[in-house]
């Protein structure tokens, strides 16, 4: 019993780390305020994002979520609202990279990284998606293949780790693999950043073109849908 438990806390562990490492606006947000304002300010902003799936698993609890997925329209407007942020995001980036390369001007000011990826998230479709599929099939009774949802990977390797789902502790170790990313994510490049100070403001302009890139086809995605 305790071995089934540790190894299920482990696999949700692995799952959460997996959800949580490819790029995208949300690391995106993470980058740029770890390398400008600090480790703290990046898990801030990781936290952020991590608040929004997990609103999203009290919601996927009481079946809320999947009413979303019943109203197109309304699916519509929530990525076409992200779509906007992610570039006024973008836009911002962009000045705090002017900010910290203008020698009179402050290299890092108030955090907002938090907020940021709070607001993303909960119109981030790949979230609001991973919820109403995966999210709601892990609080089921029954097993499930978790890396076959994987980004970018899930086809290689499906098959590779095969859980109980409707366990608590595939739930805990899932938020537990965000947090070991969100916490060593921000480490990583702070620590990265005091070796090779030109990194800044290349992780700050790469942020900058993820959030813009992801900012334009999210409104093209809500213009199709709406449309």
């Amino acid at each position: 019993m305790v071995l089934q438990f540790m190894t299920t806390l482990a696999a949700g562990a692995v799952f959460g780390l997996a959800l949580a490492a490819p790029p995208g606006p949300m690391n995106a947000i993470i980058a740029e305020e770890s390398v400008l304002r600090g480790w703290l300010a990046g898990f801030k902003a990781g936290l952020g994002a991590m608040s929004a799936d997990f609103c999203f698993f009290l919601l996927a609890l009481v079946g809320v979520v999947a009413f979303i997925d019943n109203l197109p329209v309304l699916r519509g407007v929530m990525v076409g609202i992200g779509g906007l942020l992610m570039l006024y995001f973008a836009y911002d980036a962009v000045q705090d990279v002017q900010a910290t390369l203008a020698p009179e001007a402050e290299a890092a000011g108030q955090s907002k990284g938090f907020r940021k990826a709070f607001v993303l998230a909960l119109t981030n479709p790949y979230q609001i998606l991973f919820w109403l599929t995966v999210g709601v099939g892990l609080l089921k009774r029954g097993t499930h293949d978790l890396l076959a949802e994987t980004p970018y990977l899930g086809d290689a390797l499906a098959g590779t780790l095969v859980v109980q789902t409707g366990s608590v502790a595939l739930i805990v170790g899932l938020f537990g693999g965000i947090v070991i990313w969100i916490v060593a994510f921000p480490a990583t490049l702070v620590a990265a950043g005091r070796r090779i100070e030109e990194l800044t403001p290349v992780v700050a302009v790469a942020s900058a073109l993820v959030l813009g890139g992801f900012g334009v086809a999210f409104l093209y995605d809500a213009a199709t849908t709406l449309l």
